[in-house]
């Protein structure tokens, strides 16, 4: 961690700092926040955040600071590192912070960076991030969290990527994150730019631009750095008007200028002039420690500063006092820092050519000496003209990045090496490898990093070099997988073809195999038949060889054909040989486990479907990977398990993980699922999180994502149901279906949920028409897949057709009770809520049939699902038709019972005059159009009515409104 100096009062910033507090406010109260602190280089950005960090401390927060570098950009995760490193060394209570996150501990200084048998590429960055994130969230259990990234201008990518995910991912944890940077540097093609305009999008993070200090904050605070009076000794006013004008507000500069006016009696032209000033006034020998001190970086190790130095102890010592009693450098435990990278920065920038690279030769020689690390290697090495030194050290850099988790940086390392492989003779010895390796590792990195372009790019350029038929495979096989994961167009399937011509197709090898199973993959949206035949080929070469991923991979291609053409026991038999393959990539296994539980989960065998998924949810915990693809696949897919079985509290407690405040498409997918038992079980917190949604669920909007769209808009269909509000549930449920495939089986759900909006609306002119196509979509979907008919339609799929069916009676007049006890019965697979949902509508069948009894036991069992779940608004319509039934509810005593009537008929006398009109409309069953047509208002005013009027009785739905509205009749004829 970087050395503390010697502070001097906050001056001017007492905005700027209340906000920073107000973020730490938060933290402490539960709710994460984000602040990014800007301005330019001398402003006062780390002194305010000293000032936050202190604060921050004295009131027990967990403080973990650390700090980019201009060199930043070669070593992955610096800032995090640094930070990290604050922590292993404090004597935390409950032993090493680090032992539970190895991927961490891989990090610090001394480990080893490439143990045997650990994730490497994106796995690893997964790994890494997860940890991070777990980390943080561990720490923020015992005490608030304040974490600091100092200088993200110099920021490396990996460390950018780190500080976007916990930005997004940070929701209700007691953690603040405070970054900072210098708005100067940013020039137009800086890579931090995007990272700063995607980041100020998400609801987490608060942007403050220090802007320059007045002249009156100003001159406080140089007569507090002077530290007796307001002017030092010798200077006059004129001088301190000078500085203050000068200085354009920048308390840096003011401290500079001010001093070489104390002892030069005047103030420099430049700030390069006025820094180096400065310097020029150290002796020979304290201006040449100086320089070496600048190569080394912002902070340099006091041994390592002696060594490059050549000075003796004595001699060193005496020199480096100078220099800190000079304010130049600041002294820490270990070493000594710059005391502001201005001045590094000028300090370096004067070297001459020759003595900047004998400098940085020194420097690699004596770091490798000392088992440094790589990238700090290269990054010497480079400087000092050393070119095979360079490419050994940036290909050793960008194998142990990609083990790390830094595969930007790993991709920065190999392409440094292949650009000046040809200007280094016998690099082949070197290097321990060839120029064809390290270019498809290069590419693997790149992709790797997402960046899809520069992955496919490298692998074009390379293939017109190769001869060997090997390498050819190789490299189109990596050529169609990059096509196939990204949107660059076409070419993908003639690439995954190139790969398999090029191998003899008799002779098994595990390249075969996963060319074979590449090029399957690049033919889904063509011929399920050559997908079949291909990852059939795939998984014979696989077996021949022991390719275990190969052959898991083979396996999930097949049964996803099988999903659509085949049968549910095939489909299970194909996952369950695929999850059992103990593939050695983690990815692969938790894919395969995945699939196994969602297709167990989709065909209503719940108790399997939540043992696989809770067994791949404890797999990806333990190899941190929770918040890797399907380690988040894992958990939402738990989530709905329980939700179908009727364990909505255990629903709920994981749904609580589901950030609200989102950002991206990614967290917005994830906390939509949480919508399920939010609408589910009524009151706010629905409201709150399609307020956070609706940017991604409206297709017509930029950004928008078909799956938030399907799942959002649908259960704000439902919700709007529940409200009485059908008219808008129509609207929500088309924008929906507009968004979806026909033989999508997600359509089935959507149109059963119109069907019940048009039987809510009071039959309007064209109810009976929409209803008809509404079901013949329903129908289409259920019998038909993308590669023509479907074999066999799930349990869940045919319960929803099955309530479809039952809503399209419904809205004809033709529901009779029959229907309504399929649909329940479909359900009974273990879909608790949605057969008591069917049950409520079976009751209303039976009594218009005049089954009272029949009746009255479904109702009853309805009524006990919906109190088991705390579903509030079935409950709520349960007991509106029991109600008028004259069913006694089976949990309360008759007088209880009773109560509600006097409720509901407490609100009656709440209404206006004009609600009383609109609710005896209602009750006659016109919809809000008609109503607005007979009381000459306007739909929207209607549907206003229809809300308050619902509100003040107490009731969910027109429905109950309705029934309460009929209730008051009778008794009035009475």
């Amino acid at each position: 961690m970087a050395p503390k100096t010697v502070q001097t009062a906050l001056m001017g910033r007492s905005a700027e700092l209340g906000r920073l507090l107000g973020v730490l406010d938060a933290a402490e109260g539960g709710l994460a926040g984000v602040a990014l602190v800007g301005g330019d280089a001398g402003i006062g950005k780390t002194r305010l955040v000293s000032e936050v960090r202190d604060l921050a401390e004295e009131r027990g927060f967990t403080v973990l600071a650390g700090q980019c570098a201009e060199l930043g950009d070669a070593l992955p995760y610096l800032p995090l590192v640094d930070a990290l490193r604050g922590l292993a060394e404090l004597d935390a209570p409950g032993g090493d912070p680090l032992a539970a996150w190895p991927a961490l501990r891989r990090l610090l200084p001394g480990a080893d960076p490439d143990p045997a048998g650990v994730a490497t590429g994106a796995l690893a960055q997964q790994q890494l991030f997860g940890s991070v994130l777990g980390l943080l969230a561990s720490l923020a259990e015992r005490r608030p969290v304040l974490v600091v990234f100092e200088d993200l201008h110099w920021a490396d990518r990996s460390t950018r990527d780190l500080l976007v995910f916990l930005t997004r991912m940070l929701q209700r944890e007691r953690v603040a994150l405070i970054g900072t940077y210098r708005t100067d540097d940013l020039h137009r093609r800086h890579p931090l730019r995007p990272v700063l305009a995607e980041l100020q999008r998400l609801p987490l993070v608060g942007t403050i631009e220090l802007p320059p200090l007045g002249d009156d904050d100003l001159a406080r605070h140089l007569a507090d750095v002077d530290g007796a009076s307001r002017q030092p000794v010798g200077v006059t006013d004129d001088v301190i008007g000078q500085v203050l004008e000068r200085a354009g507000g920048n308390p840096f500069f003011a401290e500079e200028l001010l001093t070489a006016a104390a002892t030069s009696g005047g103030v420099p032209g430049s700030l390069s002039d006025l820094l180096l000033s400065r310097v020029e006034a150290l002796s020979d020998q304290a201006r040449h420690v100086l320089r070496v001190a600048a190569v080394a970086g912002h902070s340099v190790d006091h041994d390592m500063l002696a060594d490059a130095a050549g000075l003796g102890e004595v001699a060193l010592d005496d020199t480096l006092r100078e220099i800190v009693s000079r304010g130049l450098l600041t002294a820490g435990r270990n070493g000594y820092a710059f005391r502001h990278a201005l001045l590094q920065e000028s300090v370096y920038d004067d070297l001459l050519p020759g003595e900047r690279t004998r400098l940085h030769g020194a420097f690699a020689r004596l770091l490798a000496a000392r088992g440094a690390p790589a990238a700090e290697l290269a990054h010497h090495y480079q400087a000092g003209h050393d070119l095979p030194g360079a490419l050994r050290a940036s290909v050793e850099a960008g194998r142990i990045a990609a083990g790390l988790g830094a595969p930007a940086e790993a991709h920065r390392h190999l392409d440094r090496a292949l650009e000046i492989w040809e200007h280094v003779p016998d690099a082949e010895r070197i290097t321990g490898t060839n120029a064809v390796r390290i270019a498809l590792s290069s590419a693997a990195a790149a992709a790797d990093a997402g960046e899809y372009r520069r992955a496919v790019a490298q692998i074009r350029r390379l293939l017109p070099t190769l001869g060997d038929p090997l390498l050819i495979s190789e490299a189109n096989e990596r050529l169609a997988y990059y096509l196939s994961d990204s949107d660059l167009g076409s070419g993908m399937v003639e690439a995954a073809r190139a790969a398999v011509d090029a191998l003899p197709p008799d002779e098994p090898t595990p390249l075969l195999a996963r060319a074979l199973a590449t090029y399957a993959r690049t033919m889904f949206a063509t011929s399920d038949g050559a997908v079949r035949d291909l990852a059939a080929r795939a998984l014979d070469a696989a077996r021949a060889v022991g390719a275990r991923d190969a052959e898991a991979s083979a396996l999930i291609s097949l049964a996803i054909v099988e999903e659509v053409t085949g049968t549910i026991e095939r489909v299970v038999e194909l996952l369950d040989l695929a999850a059992a393959t103990g593939s050695d990539d983690l990815s692969v296994h938790l894919r395969a486990t995945f699939h196994t539980a969602r297709v167990r989960y989709e065909h209503g065998r719940l108790e399997a479907a939540a043992r696989l998924a809770g067994a791949g949810i404890e797999l990806a915990a333990r190899s941190g990977l929770t918040w890797s693809l399907y380690g988040t696949d894992l958990r939402f897919l738990r989530f709905l398990i329980q939700y179908a079985a009727g364990d909505w509290d255990e629903a709920e407690r994981i749904a609580a993980g589901f950030g609200v405040r989102v950002g991206t498409i990614a967290a917005a997918r994830l906390s939509s699922f949480a919508l399920f038992i939010e609408v589910g079980r009524g009151g706010d917190a629905a409201d709150e999180r399609m307020s956070w949604l609706r940017p991604f669920w409206r297709p017509e909007e930029h950004g928008g994502d078909g799956l938030v769209t399907y799942m959002a808009g649908g259960l704000a269909a439902e919700q709007a149901l529940w409200r009485g509000d059908p008219e808008t549930a129509l609207r929500h449920v088309t924008a929906v279906t507009d968004t979806l495939d026909p033989f999508d089986p997600g359509l089935i759900r959507i149109c059963a949920t119109a069907l019940w909006a048009l039987a809510e609306d009071a039959a309007p002119d064209d109810a009976r028409e929409r209803a008809d196509d509404l079901i013949e979509r329903a129908r289409w979907a259920a019998a038909n897949g993308p590669y023509g008919p479907r074999e066999e339609l799930g349990p869940e799929g045919a319960a929803w057709l099955r309530r479809a069916e039952a809503e399209w009676h419904r809205v004809r007049g033709t529901a009779e009770p029959r229907v309504w006890r399929e649909a329940a019965d479909a359900f009974g697979f273990g879909f608790v809520y949605e057969e008591a949902r069917c049950r409520w509508r079976l009751t209303e069948s039976l009594l218009n049939a005049g089954e009272r009894e029949a009746a009255r036991a479904e109702w009853s069992r309805a009524v006990e699902t919906a109190e088991r779940l705390g579903a509030a608004p079935l409950r709520a319509a349960l007991e509106t038709l029991g109600r008028r039934a004259g069913f006694t509810e089976p949990s309360r005593p008759p007088a209880e019972a009773a109560d509600t009537d006097t409720v509901a008929e407490g609100g009656l006398e709440a209404l206006t005059a004009r609600e009383r009109e609109v609710l005896e409309h209602v009750a006659a069953g016109l919809s809000n159009r008609e109503i607005g047509a007979l009381l000459y208002i306007s739909q929207k005013t209607v549907s206003v009515h229809v809300s308050n009027i619902l509100a003040k009785l107490g009731v969910a739905s027109r429905t109950q409104a309705a029934a309460v509205a009929h209730g008051r009749r009778a008794a009035a004829g009475k």
